[in-house]
């Protein structure tokens, strides 16, 4: 039986709670729920835009995942929670940029979108991923 164990990297933030930034058994990896902070100030990024935002939830994102020892195409599903829904299209515009460039065998990951509030006032949006990985 395979271990669980928990991924952990300098690259992303450290879990301001009872968490892992992310936990790994057998191939299967699940990233914790990030959100748009500086890994080495731990401070929130970019107040009131969704874009910029969403772009450094996910750089932290894949930095727990490649603490994995999977990469970006082994992620199979990003679940996306963002504050306003009315804030969908700018999101969703940063958020296939940044998808299209780290995705080189040319499959997307799946995607849900949920409308929800978050833990802290300064986020716009969240993102948690799973990936399998393939080594």
């Amino acid at each position: 039986m395979t271990d669980k164990i928990a991924v952990r990297t300098d690259e992303a933030p450290a879990p301001a709670h009872t968490f892992s930034q992310g936990v790994r058994k057998g191939p299967f990896v699940q990233v914790s729920g990030q959100g748009p902070v500086d890994p080495e100030t731990n401070e929130y990024l970019h107040p009131g835009d969704v874009a910029a935002q969403t772009t450094r939830t996910l750089m932290n994102v894949r930095a727990i995942v490649e603490a994995s020892g999977a990469s970006f195409d082994d992620v199979v599903m990003l679940r996306v929670y963002l504050t306003k829904r009315e804030d969908f299209t700018i999101m969703n515009g940063a958020y296939g940029e940044f998808v299209t460039k780290h995705t080189t065998n040319g499959v997307l990951p799946a995607r849900t979108t949920v409308f929800t509030g978050l833990p802290r006032e300064e986020m716009l949006v969240e993102i948690d991923a799973l990936a399998v990985v393939t080594d």
